[in-house]
């Protein structure tokens, strides 16, 4: 009996001291897509090369991941300004780029989440076409395309679910240019397939994501967004208060690595992956490296 309660007892604190362990961890996530992978695996590399425990959840869809963090169940994630501003924070007023990080700041900070300092990457959204198709069409900016397509042209449009049914994304954006592709020139697809799908000629204007490493790659050219209709999407590590009062200099440690990053960087780091076909580890183990800190 002595010895079976003995055993109960060495489980039961076996247990605690395991609980107690995911509980100091810092618990980092990421989104669904190349970037945010990368951004995860970076940020899990360099916090436990800094001494932090890490626990890397990835592959989550942008609100889910909003209400894991909300709910206490991610401490950290790369998060865009833009995407705050209007998808969770309901906001339809235009802002600069500083302006929208400090109105997601302040929206953001009553639930407990902070932002730390930004980085020198915008990810915003873009319409782009094969370059020698742009050009024999005549369109540079979203102007041309809606003028185009408001002419008669059959042009196809490929994107992801979430941008068309997005409240920054594919109706205001028509409502703004005053066009529409029609339903019949949707295509539907993952992102990642919208780049395969322009650069083989399956559609004619794929949404896009500024920084990816295969805007420049497959010789694509982005539409100018004449009438300013997307927000900027400042890449920006978002962090729960709590994990910032639990784990001492965990945000020093994330502004270090977000100054670090922008558009260059981010679209290389992309490309690597993406084109070059590099693990998603290797990309953000070579980073790491490369960098002095």
């Amino acid at each position: 009996m002595l010895k079976r309660a003995l055993r109960i007892a060495a489980t039961l604190a076996g247990a605690a001291l395991s609980l107690s362990a995911q509980a100091q961890a810092v618990v980092v996530g990421g989104k669904n897509f190349t970037e945010q992978q990368i951004l995860a695996e970076m940020t899990t590399q360099y916090l436990a090369g800094n001494g932090f425990t890490v626990d890397k959840r990835v592959g989550l869809g942008s609100a889910a991941l909003r209400q894991a963090q909300e709910a206490g169940q991610i401490d950290v994630y790369w998060e865009y300004t833009g995407t705050s501003l209007v998808t969770f924070n309901k906001i339809k007023e235009r802002l600069d780029a500083r302006a929208t990080y400090e109105k997601v700041k302040q929206l953001d900070a009553t639930k407990g989440l902070v932002w730390l300092s930004p980085s020198k990457a915008n990810n915003t959204y873009a319409f782009a076409m094969r370059r020698a198709d742009a050009q024999a069409k005549g369109i540079k900016s979203l102007s041309d395309l809606a003028a185009k397509v408001s002419s008669g042209e059959p042009l196809k449009f490929g994107s992801n679910a979430e941008f068309y049914a997005r409240s920054d994304g594919l109706r205001p954006l028509q409502a703004t240019y005053g066009f529409e592709f029609g339903r019949a020139n949707i295509v539907r697809m993952d992102s990642g397939l919208v780049y395969q799908a322009l650069r083989d000629g399956q559609i004619d204007v794929g949404l896009v994501f500024a920084t990816d490493g295969r805007v420049q790659a497959f010789d694509f050219v982005t539409l100018a967004d004449d009438k300013g209709h997307f927000p900027n999407y400042a890449l920006t590590p978002v962090v729960r208060q709590a994990a910032i009062d639990q784990h001492p200099g965990l945000a020093e440690s994330l502004n270090k690595l977000s100054a670090k990053l922008d558009d260059t960087v981010m679209a290389r780091l992309n490309a690597a992956v993406d084109v070059d076909k590099k693990s998603v580890e290797d990309v953000a183990a070579g980073f790491i490296k490369a960098q002095s800190w």
